[in-house]
């Protein structure tokens, strides 16, 4: 019998639904100032949204969706030219401000003018497929010099999460291990770590698109192809690789798809260390307990950690033992690593994420496997959407169904 990689059964599911949920995604702008191969959105330029229209769409959020943060995108939000006073009406509503960002419109003035308006944390979108200038042709491990960069520049003003994501290829996802190994050695100052398996509308299966009854031609859209990619990587095909080199990386927390309960959306995983050395991952009784008691405290489920929460590393893990199996194994590694070396109980133990996303499946027979309780979910003519497929409706009017071709043999 075939062991499974991950048991939806042994993790918890994270309760986040469509009214109620930690994430909400806001797109100010959809124009960039890079091209990165597998983007999902039209790369405009001038379609800054006016504030007003911006502001609208906040409020949308707020009447219609509880949430803990929002991730302000696009595009590039800080194309904005008024990204400063985007993240100062997000925090009016008291919702934490995250800025999605390739990161290259950076500026230190600029970012102490964030910080002062009340932003929390920045998700730098960095990999090897954006075409970077002074980049090109560099690994993802050689990415990590960049990465350090943007880390150390969030470190040294202070009081800032800094995360990171990468769109994982074919090609690519062998340095997944090595790069969960680099921000293990910066634990302290890299506070997330995010895969997201890439996707396009590549015909793999043979399939007609419809918007309602009208079948339509998907090659207008930005993340449709006619060339045969490899657009099935699996979170749990991540999971393996890190396990290459982390055998213990596990899970605790996940989202489960639309069309398949057991098939994993969302893989949260949360670890605790010092610089360099991982004593151990956190369980799925842990990660019940943060969702559940902030939001029985604050109203809200969690999404952002603040750099001062994940410094308390060392009394999580111990006070997470008494009700929680994984915390319990890794204060007991904790313990016995500072029997073996005394001067470890000096260091500072870190909480980190890993976070592996896994966007629509296409299923044989024309389901499409979404994400069940999306997070990343925008506003469109004043409903929530998902914005990984935001151009649709912006182009078709609807979402697009797809349908398997006349003769294709749909397996039992």
């Amino acid at each position: 019998m075939e062991t499974m990689v991950v048991d939806h059964r042994q993790l918890y599911r994270l309760p986040w639904t469509l009214p109620d949920n930690a994430i909400a995604w806001l797109e100010p702008t959809s124009q960039c100032n890079l091209s990165c191969d597998g983007c999902y959105r039209e790369n405009l330029t001038s379609s800054h949204k006016p504030l007003e229209v911006v502001r609208n769409e906040i409020d949308t959020f707020a009447r219609l969706r509880n949430t803990d943060g929002i991730s302000i995108a696009g595009g590039d939000p800080l194309m904005h030219p008024e990204i400063i006073e985007i993240v100062r009406e997000v925090v009016a509503r008291g919702m934490k401000p995250i800025i999605n960002t390739n990161g290259l419109a950076l500026t230190k003035e600029l970012l102490r003018d964030l910080k002062k308006a009340g932003v929390v944390g920045f998700t730098f979108h960095i990999d090897s497929k954006q075409n970077r200038p002074g980049w090109k042709n560099k690994n993802e491990l050689e990415l990590n010099d960049l990465r350090l960069q943007y880390a150390e520049m969030l470190a040294e003003l202070g009081g800032i999460s800094c995360a990171f994501n990468s769109t994982v290829y074919e090609d690519t996802i062998q340095y997944v291990p090595e790069m969960v190994e680099w921000a293990a050695k910066h634990i302290d100052i890299v506070h997330v770590m995010v895969f997201i398996a890439f996707r396009q509308a590549v015909p793999q299966i043979p399939m007609d698109w419809y918007a309602g009854a009208t079948k339509i031609d998907m090659g207008e859209l930005v993340y449709s192809s006619v060339e045969q990619r490899k657009v099935d990587i699996m979170s749990t095909d991540i999971v393996l690789e890190i396990r290459k080199l982390f055998p213990d990386f596990n899970p605790c927390g996940y989202l489960n798809g639309t069309e398949k309960p057991d098939s994993f959306k969302w893989l949260l995983s949360t670890r605790a260390g010092s610089k360099g050395k991982i004593f151990g991952y956190m369980g799925s009784k842990f990660i019940e307990f943060v969702q559940t008691f902030n939001h029985f405290r604050h109203g809200k489920y969690l999404a952002y950690g603040t750099p001062s929460m994940l410094r308390s590393g060392r009394s999580g893990i111990m006070a997470g033992a008494l009700f929680d199996k994984g915390a319990r194994k890794t204060a007991g590694k904790y313990i016995r690593s500072v029997l073996k070396n005394p001067l470890r109980i000096f260091k500072r133990v870190y909480f980190q994420s890993v976070m592996i996303i896994q966007p629509i499946d296409v299923m044989e027979d024309g389901g499409q496997n979404m994400c069940d309780g999306c997070p990343d979910i925008t506003v469109l003519d004043g409903k929530l959407v998902w914005s990984c497929r935001l151009e649709e409706p912006k182009h078709f009017g609807c979402f697009v169904r797809t349908v398997p071709k006349n003769g294709y043999k749909v397996h039992a």
